[in-house]
């Protein structure tokens, strides 16, 4: 399940040009102590101690300081922005054990997560595209949003980077952006991210509960404190703004809404186990391995059951478990006829040729479109 949701980040962020990227886990406590990070949240780092220098280290908490380093790894040209830089990562915090709560509340988080570096003028449209992956995620789950403009709290100003001009100017370009675009939001006063503020899209599962998950997150505080620089077309200078952006969030908690969200019917593509072959008696399991091989060979996440239960009982234990499409091994399978598909949650079962079994389930197993 992990690897199908973060694959299907992938193929959705594929056509907008992002960079995969890979960062290390260690980091020393400087990095975090640029990023003010280290004074916001120290008592949720992990510190790690070397016995073989006093340098400090953590593990990090969060991967924005890192894509900083990225970007900053030589001159950039307006020419190459924007760039944009994703990777699904862990980070980790260091919660109270009265915090943690299943999957929802984790120490080890990974993340979907990307950071687009761009021109002024390119915020609008690298937010529209941004807006098009988490639209198009979302729908694929069958889950409506709602959107949070989430922004400072200006009666506590020591919360936050950066003075209020920065502030006034982040927060009035995602309301003009969100205007626009004639979408209706809610304000969320002191829901901003502490470099700046963000776009928040909650999500309503199937059992009416709402849930913050993605997020576009605007900063101008990041690159002036990492004096991140391009060379723009006039020749000068210039600071690049930072876009923080997030689809499913922590994948972790994700799967964890998911498991609810389903009560752990879930679609094919996305099932854990998506077909479980199940065999009539002893003599049909040496042709049931032969196609769980031929599916495990395609890409198909398939199991055999061979135990010595009855048929009925080995149909009932795949439904129990929710798996998607069960198929029982018999001689008539054995000899080349259709196969029945009992397809969980209907009546009828699913007649297949034969030869046409793997082309389907590659079909039903293929990401959303």
């Amino acid at each position: 399940m992990r690897e199908a949701l973060t694959a299907f980040v992938q193929a959705l962020m594929k056509p907008h040009g992002y960079t995969r990227v890979w960062i290390p886990h260690l980091a020393k406590s400087d990095l975090y102590k640029t990023s003010g990070h280290w004074d916001k949240f120290s008592d949720d780092i992990f510190h790690v101690k070397s016995q073989k220098t006093d340098d400090e280290f953590v593990l990090k908490p969060m991967n924005c300081p890192h894509h900083t380093q990225i970007f900053a790894s030589k001159m950039r040209s307006y020419r190459e922005l924007p760039l944009r830089l994703a990777e699904a990562t862990t980070v980790y915090r260091d919660e109270n054990t009265g915090q943690l709560q299943g999957l929802t509340r984790v120490r080890s988080i990974t993340q979907d997560d990307a950071h687009v570096f761009c021109r002024p003028e390119q915020v609008k449209e690298e937010v529209l595209k941004i807006y098009d992956i988490i639209t198009k995620f979302y729908v694929a789950f069958g889950m409506p949003l709602r959107i949070r403009l989430s922004v400072d709290d200006p009666e506590h100003p020591e919360k936050y980077l950066g003075g209020s001009e920065v502030w006034t100017k982040a927060v009035g370009q995602l309301k003009e952006l969100l205007g626009e675009m004639g979408k209706e939001f809610e304000l969320g006063i002191g829901e901003a991210a502490f470099y700046g503020p963000k776009i928040d899209f909650i999500a309503t599962d199937a059992i009416g509960r709402e849930w913050q998950l993605a997020t576009i997150q605007l900063d101008f505080n990041l690159p002036e404190r990492f004096e991140l620089e391009y060379h723009d077309a006039d020749g000068q200078i210039k600071r690049p703004v930072m876009i923080h952006r997030a689809i499913l969030g922590s994948v972790e908690r994700f799967m964890g809404v998911l498991i609810e969200h389903y009560a752990g019917a879930f679609p094919f593509w996305l099932a854990p186990t998506q077909i479980r072959l199940a065999t009539v008696s002893e003599a049909f399991i040496p042709h049931a391995q032969s196609v769980l091989v031929e599916l495990v060979e395609a890409g198909i996440r398939a199991e055999l059951d061979d135990s010595n239960e009855k048929v009925g009982k080995k149909i009932r234990d795949a439904a129990t478990m929710k798996i998607p499409w069960t198929i029982v091994i018999g001689q008539k399978e054995v000899d080349g006829g259709d196969v029945q598909v009992n397809v969980f949650g209907q009546e009828d079962n699913l007649v297949i040729p034969a030869q046409e079994l793997i082309r389907k389930a590659k079909e039903v197993s293929a990401l959303p479109q």
